[in-house]
C-alpha cells in the first residue's frame, strides 16, 4: 500500500499467524514424502505436489467456487455484526472463515455486479452511473469476458441463480449468452418476491422458458441452488452464482419469516430483518447439500452484498414512478430500514456506507479464521478464482483487480497501490493506504478528504491540512478519469431529461434508449416461449 498507511502488521488478525509458511518440521516432513515417493513412482510424486501445496496455502486442483451475493444488504444487519437480525448461517462462515472488514462493492447494484463479472472497473465498460432501467436496452459489452466464461473454458460446470441486472433488452445480455451453462431467476434489478413481476411483466425463467410460479423469490432460488448441488457430477469443478434479491425492496416475506419478528414495530424493519434471516436459511441450506456431497472441503464460498444498505428512499426501490414509491411506503423522502452503523451514508453514495460491505470467504481446510483489514474490491474476485482455477483473463482486457489470495491465505499486505471507489462525469472516490478522497466536480464542486483509520466515519474533512495527499489522490482520479467510457446510463437520459438534456449534454450522447422509470421491462420473448 502507500506509504500514508499505519503498519501492515495490524491489518489482520489471525488465529495462526504462520499458516501458509515451511518451518523445519514441514521440511522435514517433505523430504521424507520425497523419499517415499522415489519408490512408490509417480502416484508418490503427485501425493507430494499436493502436499507441497496444502503447505504452501495454494489448492491443489481446481476448487469448487460459490459466490452468494446479498442485494443492497446493510454494513450492520448481520448477526455477527452485532445486529439483532438473525443470521446464524452466515455468522458461521464469518466465525470459520476470512472476515474482509474493508471490502467494497460498487454504489450501486449494476455496477458491483459488473466488476464482480469481469474483474474490472465499471467505469470501462460504460456502467459506473446507477442501474439498468427497466427500458434500457444496454447491457455488459459483448466484448467483455466474464467470470464464468473463462471459468467455463477451464472446465467449470457454471450456474447462476438469482438476480442478473446487467442487461435484459437483448438475449445476447443474458447469463446464457454470457458464460453460463443454466440460469435461474430474473433479469431486471427488482421484481415482486411472490409474483416475480415487474411493470406488469412477469421476468422469472428457466434458460430462457419464462414461468409463472408459485412461491417466494429467496426460497425458489435457495431450492435450485441444492438441486444443481445434488445432481452436480463432483469429478468437475462447479462455480455456483447465488444472486440474491434480498434485502433489496420491495420489502416482503413470508409470513412464518415476518412472525420470527413480532418485536419490531416498525412494518419494514420487520420486513427487512425477515427477509435477511430467509436468506440466511438459504445459505445454510447450500452449505449443506455441500457437505452432503462431500464437497464442501474443496469449495471456496465467497459471501458479500454488492452495496451499503439504502439510507434514502430514493435509492430503496430502484427506478420507479413517485406514485409507486408512495403506494410501498417509500417515497423519496422516507427512511429505509438498513443500517450501515457507524458509515456515513447508503446506497449510492460514495462514503463509506455506500460502498463498503460485509465479506467473508469460507473455505474449510484452506483459510484459517481471520479478519483482514486491508482495502480489497469487487474487482479482485474473478482473478483470484481464475488464479485458484489456473485460468486467465483476456490479454485485450486486462484487469483492475489482483489476485487477493496471498491476503485472504497468509495475511500478505493488500495488492492494491489504489483503490477507484467509483468515477463519473460528475463525481469519484480513491482510496490509497488509509486515506480516501471523495471529490465532486460540479460546479462550484467539493473536495473532502479522510483518514479511515482514524474517521471511519468520515465526519472530519481534512482536505485543507493535507495539500500534498489531495494532491496525490485528485491526479490518481483523474488518470482513471479520462480512462473511462462514456456512461450507457448518461447517453440513454437526454430524451428523459427533455430540452434541458438536451442543451447541457454533448449530442453525441443522445441515444434513443431511454425510458421513464416505471415503464414496463423490455424483456424480448416473455410469454412462455423458449429462447434459444
Amino acid at each position: 500500500m502507500g506509504t500514508n498507511t499505519e503498519s501492515e502488521d495490524n491489518d489482520t488478525t489471525r488465529a495462526h499467524p504462520h499458516e501458509g509458511t515451511l518451518d523445519r518440521r514441514s521440511l522435514l516432513r517433505t523430504g521424507a514424502g520425497l523419499a517415499a515417493a522415489l519408490a512408490s513412482g509417480s502416484a508418490g510424486f503427485t501425493q507430494v505436489a499436493e502436499a507441497q501445496e496444502r503447505a504452501a496455502g495454494s489448492p491443489a486442483r481446481q476448487p469448487n467456487i460459490v459466490v452468494i451475493l446479498a442485494d443492497d444488504l446493510g454494513n450492520a444487519d448481520l448477526g455477527y455484526r452485532g445486529s439483532d437480525i438473525r443470521t446464524p448461517s452466515i455468522d458461521a462462515l464469518a466465525a470459520g472463515g476470512v472476515r474482509l472488514e474493508s471490502f467494497y462493492g460498487m454504489p450501486m447494484c449494476t455496477p458491483a455486479r459488473a466488476a464482480l463479472m469481469t474483474g474490472r472497473y465499471p467505469m470501462r465498460h460504460g456502467l459506473q452511473t446507477l442501474v439498468i432501467f427497466p427500458s434500457h436496452t444496454y447491457g455488459l459489452p459483448t466484448e467483455e469476458r466474464t467470470l464464468p466464461q473463462a471459468l467455463k473454458e477451464a472446465g467449470y460446470r457454471t450456474a447462476m441463480v438469482g438476480k442478473w441486472h446487467l442487461g435484459h433488452g437483448d438475449q445476447k445480455y443474458w447469463p446464457q449468452s454470457r458464460g453460463f451453462d443454466h440460469f435461474y431467476g430474473n433479469l431486471v434489478g427488482e421484481v415482486d418476491y411472490f409474483t416475480k413481476e415487474r411493470g406488469g411483466v412477469i421476468d422469472w425463467q428457466r434458460n430462457g422458458q419464462f414461468l409463472k410460479e408459485d412461491g417466494y423469490f429467496t426460497t425458489l432460488i435457495g431450492d435450485e441452488a441444492v438441486r444443481l448441488i445434488d445432481g452436480h457430477d463432483a469429478g468437475r469443478p462447479l462455480f455456483l452464482y447465488v444472486a440474491s434479491l434480498a434485502p433489496h425492496a420491495p420489502y416482503q416475506a413470508p409470513q412464518d419469516y415476518l412472525d420470527r419478528y413480532k418485536g419490531i414495530a416498525d412494518e419494514k424493519r420487520r420486513a427487512y430483518a425477515a427477509m435477511i434471516t430467509a436468506l440466511d436459511d438459504q445459505v445454510g441450506r447450500i452449505v449443506a447439500a455441500l457437505e452432503q456431497k462431500n464437497m464442501r472441503g474443496n469449495t471456496l464460498i465467497v459471501f458479500a452484498s454488492d452495496n451499503g444498505g439504502a439510507t434514502t428512499g430514493l435509492f430503496a426501490t430502484g427506478a420507479r414512478s413517485e406514485a409507486e414509491r408512495k403506494a410501498e411506503g417509500l417515497a423519496i423522502g422516507a427512511r429505509p430500514p438498513a443500517s450501515n452503523g457507524v458509515f456515513r451514508g447508503g446506497k449510492g453514495s460514495l462514503h463509506e456506507g455506500g460502498v463498503r460491505v460485509p465479506g467473508i470467504a469460507s473455505w474449510p481446510g484452506r483459510l484459517k479464521p481471520a479478519v483482514v483489514n486491508h482495502p480489497l474490491h469487487m474487482v479482485d474476485l474473478m482473478p483470484t478464482f481464475l488464479s485458484l482455477a489456473g485460468a486467465s483473463g483476456s490479454s485485450d482486457r486486462p484487469f483492475d483487480g489482483k489476485d487477493i489470495w496471498p491476503t485472504l491465505a497468509t495475511g500478505q499486505p493488500s495488492p492494491h497501490e489504489d483503490i477507484l471507489i467509483n468515477v463519473e462525469a460528475f463525481r469519484g472516490a480513491i482510496r490509497k493506504g488509509d486515506w480516501k478522497l471523495v471529490k465532486i466536480a460540479l460546479l462550484p464542486g467539493k473536495v473532502e478528504l479522510f483518514n479511515l483509520a482514524r474517521d471511519p466515519g468520515e465526519k472530519d474533512n481534512v482536505a485543507e491540512r493535507h495539500p500534498d495527499i489531495v494532491n496525490d489522490l485528485e491526479a490518481r482520479l483523474l488518470r482513471y478519469a479520462k480512462e473511462q467510457a462514456r456512461s450507457e446510463w448518461l447517453k440513454a437520459q437526454p430524451a428523459f431529461l427533455g430540452a434541458q438534456g438536451r442543451t447541457v449534454l454533448d449530442p453525441d450522447f443522445d441515444v434513443d434508449d431511454g425510458g421513464l422509470p416505471h415503464e414496463a421491462p423490455s424483456i424480448p420473448g416473455v410469454g412462455g416461449r423458449a429462447l434459444r
